[in-house]
C-alpha cells in the first residue's frame, strides 16, 4: 500500500498528523512505560531511555550496496526480499540508560548489570519489534521484522539483515572503529527494525560516509576504544571479530552464563552517549 487511507475517526487521526512523529511518540511511550524495560534483579534498573527512530525508503540504493562483498555481502536481503510490497524500513536505536552505562565503565570484565541488560535488553528489543508490527497492523499496513522472521540467519558471524547497516541507511548514525554504530545518543545501545508496506518520508542522512561520526576513522583522532578493549581485539587497523568472540565465549560466558556481553568499547569513550566532539 502506498500510504494510510483509513476511514473511521481513529484511523482519521493518522491522516491529519505526521505519521513519522506519531510512530516515534507511540514507541517512546511504550519504551518508557513498559515494565519489561527493567531488571528486577538489579533494583528494577531501567535498561533503555527513549529511542531514536529513523526511516529509509525500501528502494534506497544503499540496500543494493549492502549486498556487495566487503560491505555486508550478497546474503543480505533487500527490504523487498522480506516483504514484496515494501515501501519503508523503520530503524530504532534503544540507548542504554546512564545507570547501565555507568556500571560498565570500570576496566576488565563486564558488570553484572551490563550482562543482564545485554540479554534481557535484547528480549525487550524483540518486544519493541512486536510493538511496531502491531502498530502497523493498527494502521492497516503489512509489516515484517526480519530479526523475528524464520528466514533470518547468521553464517560465519554475518547475518542476512544487518541492523547496523539498516540504521545507517535510515539516518541514525555511522560506524566506528569498533564497528558499533555511533548515533546522536551514542553507541551504547541496541538496534532493531521493521519493514513495512506503508510509504513514509525518509529521514535525511546528515552524513555521506560510513565513518563520518568516528573521529579516529574520519580525522585520525581518538582511538579510545582501542585502549578499552580487554582482549585487544581493536587496533588501528580495525576490529578482530574472532578475537572478540573468543573472549566472550571463553572468558565472559563461563562467569555470566546464560547472560554475556562486554561492550567496553562503547562506554567510557567519547562516543558513549553522543557524537564525539574530539
Amino acid at each position: 500500500m502506498a500510504g494510510y487511507n483509513g476511514g473511521n475517526d481513529k484511523k482519521g487521526d493518522w491522516l491529519v498528523e505526521d505519521l513519522c512523529a506519531k510512530i516515534e511518540t507511540r514507541l517512546a511511550e511504550f519504551v518508557l512505560a513498559d515494565p519489561r524495560n527493567a531488571m528486577p534483579a538489579h533494583r528494577n534498573m531501567r535498561m533503555y531511555d527513549a529511542p531514536l527512530v529513523g526511516f529509509a525508503a525500501a528502494d534506497d540504493p544503499l540496500f543494493s550496496e549492502f549486498r556487495r562483498s566487503g560491505v555486508v555481502g550478497e546474503r543480505h536481503l533487500p527490504p523487498c526480499g522480506w516483504l514484496p510490497d515494501a515501501k519503508t524500513v523503520v530503524s530504532v536505536f534503544l540507548p542504554f540508560t546512564e545507570e547501565v552505562r555507568r556500571s560498565n565503565r570500570a576496566p576488565g570484565l563486564p558488570s553484572e548489570e551490563w550482562a543482564s541488560a545485554r540479554i534481557d535488553g535484547e528480549a525487550f528489543n524483540n518486544d519493541v519489534r512486536r510493538f511496531l508490527l502491531a502498530l502497523f497492523r493498527e494502521m492497516g499496513a503489512d509489516a515484517v521484522s526480519p530479526a523475528l522472521d524464520p528466514r533470518f540467519s547468521v553464517q560465519a558471524r554475518v547475518s542476512n539483515w544487518s541492523e547496523r547497516h539498516v540504521a545507517y541507511a535510515a539516518g541514525l548514525g555511522t560506524f566506528s572503529l569498533s564497528r558499533t554504530l555511533i548515533t546522536k545518543k551514542g553507541a551504547a545501545g541496541r538496534l532493531s527494525s521493521v519493514v513495512t508496506a506503508l510509504a513514509l518520508p525518509p529521514t535525511a542522512r546528515e552524513y555521506d560516509t560510513y565513518y563520518a561520526y568516528c573521529p579516529f576513522l574520519s580525522r585520525g583522532k581518538c582511538g579510545a576504544c582501542i585502549r578499552r578493549c580487554p582482549p585487544g581485539a581493536i587496533t588501528a587497523g580495525g576490529k578482530d571479530n574472532a578475537l572478540c568472540s573468543d573472549y566472550i565465549d571463553h572468558t565472559v560466558m563461563p562467569l555470566f552464563a546464560p547472560r554475556y556481553g562486554c561492550a567496553k568499547c562503547s562506554v567510557a569513550t567519547p562516543c558513549e552517549k553522543g557524537i564525539p566532539a574530539v
